[in-house]
Formats: C-alpha cells, structure tokens, sequence
C-alpha cells in the first residue's frame, strides 16, 4: 500500500511539473513570462542585436543616433550584459558622427520635462544634441553632414510617452532632407491590449501628437510604419523607412525591459501601471515620484486620510528633483502588488476625485493634453462610472484596431 501511494503521489508531481508554464530569459536579462498561449517561446532578439543585417547599410554613410541609455546590443550568452550601441558602431568602424537625445537626455537622468542642453558624451566625444525643449526636430543644418538617422529608443507603448513623438518629428526632418530612417525595433511592454480614449486633434501637443488611444499595441517600428502609412508627417510626407524587426516576439509575450527607460519607470510594476497613473500627472495628486515607487503608488495630502489609508512622502531625488508635494505627507493608495493590468484602469482616478477635499482644484490644465480630449474630464465630474466611460471608448478603439491591423510586423 505504501509503495502504491508514493507511486501515485510521484506521478501526480511529474504531471504537474511538465504542464507548468516556464520562463524564458531574454537577450541581457530581459524576461519573456510565458502565457499558455506563448510556451517555451524562444528569447527575442531585438532589431539592435541583428547587426549583421543592418552593418551592410551603414559602410561608407555618415551615420546619426538617436538613443539613450536603452539603445544596446545585448551579450547572448551573458546574462544582464550588454554594450552600448554607439560603442559597438565606433568599434566596427562606422562613421559616428553625433548623437540626437530625446526627453531625459541620452543617460536618461533628466526629469521629466526638464531642459536637456547639447553638448558632448563624456564617453566617446560625440556631439550630443537634445531634441527635448525649444530642439524637438532636427534642424537641417544639424542634418546637413548626415546620410542616414538610425533610430533606437525603448518605448512602452503609450501615447503620452514622448518617445513616439520625437519619432515624428525625426520622420520628418528626415523626409523633408532626404535622409533614410533606420528604425532598430524593440518590444512594446505595454503591446498585449490596447485601450482609452482616442486624441481629438484639435488637444494635439507633445504628449499626444496623433488619434490614437492612450494604449497603441505597436512596437516603435510598426509605430513609424503606421506615422508613414496614415501620412501624418507635415504636408502628407513620407520619409524613407526601413525597420530591422525582432525575431521571436509577439505581442502577447510578457517582456521585462533589463533597462529602464526613464528615470521614473524603474521596473515592470510601473511600466504596467503607467497608463493608468500618468493621468495623475494632470491633478493635484503625487503619481509615486519622489518615492522608490515611482508610478505604483499615489497620494495627495487633499486626499480623505479616513478613506486613504497608505500614507509616504516625496522628496527630491534623480529624476524627481521637485515632484509634486515635496516634503509633504501624502494619503493614497500602494499599489506595488497590483496584478497585472491588461486594460487600463480608471477606478484610482475616479476614487481620488470623489475623496479630495476640493474638486474644483482637483484637474490641472495638463489633464486635457493627457486624456486628449475634455470628455474624460467631464465624464468624471459628472459621476460616470468606469464602465460607463469605458462603452464610450468602443466604436473607435474599434476602428483603431482594424487600421493597426495594416502595420503589426508581429
């Protein structure tokens, strides 16, 4: 009898071992979470670790970057390793000659917003110049000794991360100088749904540039394809485009970036959370900077502390030299736990404007720009709830999903 239960208890372990999902490691220490619909998917290769297939179109060009601390080719066989783009272009002998830095400069310090100044990489010598501020498109006389741009930035796939409106303007002053794009492609952490509001363009600025929803779905070189195809460039231009795509990605695949992105998205909780906190950024609640917690957790010193009962203070730190309510305590909620979102969520916005103090000092001008309309605004204020909000959203989220449909690579 004993040797028919161990026999049998045995078994049960094996069965339950073999059908477990496992988790596949990515170039540089990047982590694919298979899904049961992705099993034993293998490690993805991102467009900058396939050099062998773009070098060939950089001999003889001088060649311009826009990066930052993410644009790197990852070491396969060395977990977490990695080398900067720029040092393995200048080591292959390709003619490097400047540097295009989006929001947060090229080592990706700066805060958000903060004026990022041209000037030279301490590392190599290379001209440095910031398309953040007063710079956000190329000038021609900063193309003028250029033959190619090759693009290389880590996005998280929403609609207010300037990222994918620096790719727009570099678009277009290379389609109005004639210069070919290189776009390296990379995973979108945030590719697995899509959803929010549609951008009215009549609220279009930096943070929101085209009509899409605040969650895209693409990846920055189905991203360009779709700026190309939908002709939003100036005039209806087209610019010169070539995407090095991934090999094994795909968009349900759960990628956990080895680097981050900005200096406010310091891990995959925030990244995840991303679309649904940056609304703060346009009220009067903290969205988590100024804490280890950037973007996972948020709170006001206006919040209800009878309703709120997770309570942290900002302080200044890189990044977030002057976040919102410096000093001051802050009830909100913590959200370092959270599962993760596959759609984005209103219930924390909703939650804090129904439990602050004031209402009508609740929304700052910036919340319009974010949302890309002034429906949502009104929409809360009235007491719509979530779902009443979200059955809004459906006819174009619709439509958006049949026009991506045109430019998914993957």
């Amino acid at each position: 009898m004993f040797y028919k239960f161990f026999k049998n208890t045995f078994l049960f372990f094996l069965i339950t071992m073999v059908s477990c999902g496992r988790t596949t490691g990515q170039n540089g220490g990047s982590v694919a979470q298979n899904t049961p619909e992705v099993q034993d998917h293998k490690p993805v290769v991102v467009g900058a670790n396939r050099i062998d297939t773009y070098l060939p179109q950089l001999k003889g060009k001088r060649i311009a970057l826009v990066g930052n601390q993410s644009s790197v080719i990852f070491k396969m066989n060395e977990e977490g390793a990695y080398t900067h783009l720029v040092d393995s272009l200048l080591s292959r002998d390709v003619n490097l000659v400047k540097v295009f830095a989006p929001e947060h400069g090229f080592r990706g310090t700066a805060d958000a917003g903060e004026t990022i100044k041209d000037g030279k990489d301490a590392s190599t010598g290379l001209p440095v110049v910031s398309l953040y501020g007063d710079n956000k498109k190329p000038k021609a006389s900063q193309l003028k000794d250029v033959d190619l741009v090759i693009f290389d930035l880590q996005d998280v796939g929403t609609r207010f991360y300037t990222y994918i409106s620096s790719l727009h303007y570099v678009m277009e002053a290379c389609a109005e100088n004639n210069i070919p794009l290189l776009v390296l492609d990379r995973p979108n952490p945030n590719g697995h749904y899509v959803d929010g509001p549609l951008l009215n363009t009549a609220h279009t600025s930096f943070v929101g540039m085209h009509p899409i929803p605040v969650v895209h779905g693409l990846t920055m070189g189905e991203y360009a394809q779709m700026i190309n195809g939908e002709k939003w460039l100036k005039n209806g231009i087209q610019c010169e485009l070539k995407v090095i795509s991934m090999e094994n990605y795909d968009h349900q695949i759960q990628y956990s970036l080895p680097i981050k992105p900005s200096p406010n998205l310091p891990n995959d909780q925030a990244i995840n959370l991303y679309p649904s906190l940056c609304f703060f950024e346009g009220t009067n609640v903290n969205e988590g900077r100024g804490t280890p917690n950037q973007f996972q957790v948020f709170g006001s010193p206006f919040l209800n502390k009878e309703y709120f009962d997770y309570t942290y203070t900002p302080v200044s730190m890189e990044g977030a030299k002057s976040p919102k309510h410096l000093n001051t305590l802050c009830y909100g909620r913590n959200l370092t736990e959270q599962p993760r979102l596959n759609r984005i969520n209103l219930e924390w916005l909703i939650e804090a404007y129904e439990n602050t103090q004031d209402k009508s000092k609740f929304f700052n001008s910036f919340f319009t720009k974010l949302a890309g309309n002034t429906q949502l605004q009104k929409q809360i204020e009235a007491g719509l709830s979530e779902k009443e909000i979200r059955e809004t959203w459906v006819e174009n989220l619709e439509t958006f999903k049949e026009k991506r449909k045109e430019y998914l690579l993957y």
